[in-house]
């Protein structure tokens, strides 16, 4: 579905990725996995459209889609949830949904309903003001927000940073669920072992290189992955 061929992207003088190639099958959940500053968000903001890349190329769909804008990026298909949540504080939760939904000129019934299915916690508090939510509400709500758009593919940078390890499982069963729903799912995480465990596929990163790569449960068993990433030796 997504494909990444010897993509380059800089920053000032500094290459902050160095000619990476990845590939993400339809319906799969993938996850880059990796240290601070190996370049994991640098990637997923230049396939949103958010940075231009110095070289290489983004094809999603057999669409080659290197450059284009963010809009242009959402509208055949491909969300972001940011790192940090980003949602609107002074909106509310149903306020904060609609927003992901503001290529549409189409009903969004069916979709709020989607949304509050899959968290049920965000139906309850459909009026309330995001910024008043908990940390795991207002992720559920960021997640909420990207699936307003419809994805084909939607994009995780570091969906569990700074939550409970309770609301951490919770995150986890969610982008499951999201999966088992035809929606693919590229994500990035800074809990290896979680992500290792719920990715078909798994890539690690370090600066700016894909180092390694294999399925989820294999790097997991992996003695250098192991002792990198999840703190075992």
């Amino acid at each position: 579905m997504l494909k990444i061929n010897d993509l380059k992207v800089n920053y000032g003088g500094i290459e902050a990725v160095k000619g990476i190639s990845f590939e993400v099958p339809e319906k799969s959940i993938v996850t880059l996995i990796g240290a601070n500053g190996a370049g994991k968000s640098t990637t997923l903001r230049t396939i949103a459209g958010l940075i231009k890349p110095a070289a290489g190329t983004v094809t999603f769909q057999d669409e080659v889609i290197t450059g284009k804008g963010p809009q242009e990026i959402v509208s055949r298909g491909i969300t972001l949830v940011p790192e940090g949540r980003k949602i609107f504080p002074d909106l509310t939760v149903l306020e904060n949904l609609r927003i992901g939904a503001y290529l549409r000129k189409d009903d969004l019934t069916d979709d709020l309903n989607w949304v509050y299915d899959l968290f049920p916690r965000l139906k309850e508090r459909h009026w309330q003001h995001g910024g008043t939510l908990s940390g795991g509400e207002q992720q559920m709500l960021a997640v909420g927000r990207a699936l307003m758009s419809r994805p084909k593919l939607i994009m995780m940078d570091e969906p569990s940073l700074g939550l409970a390890p309770l609301v951490v499982r919770g995150i986890f069963d969610i982008i499951r669920e999201i999966n088992k729903q035809g929606v693919t799912i590229l994500l990035i995480e800074q809990n290896a072992n979680m992500a290792l465990q719920t990715a078909d596929i798994g890539y690690v990163m370090e600066t700016g290189k894909i180092t390694m790569t294999g399925p989820g449960k294999e790097l997991l068993a992996n003695e250098d992955v192991k002792a990198a990433y999840l703190g075992k030796k």
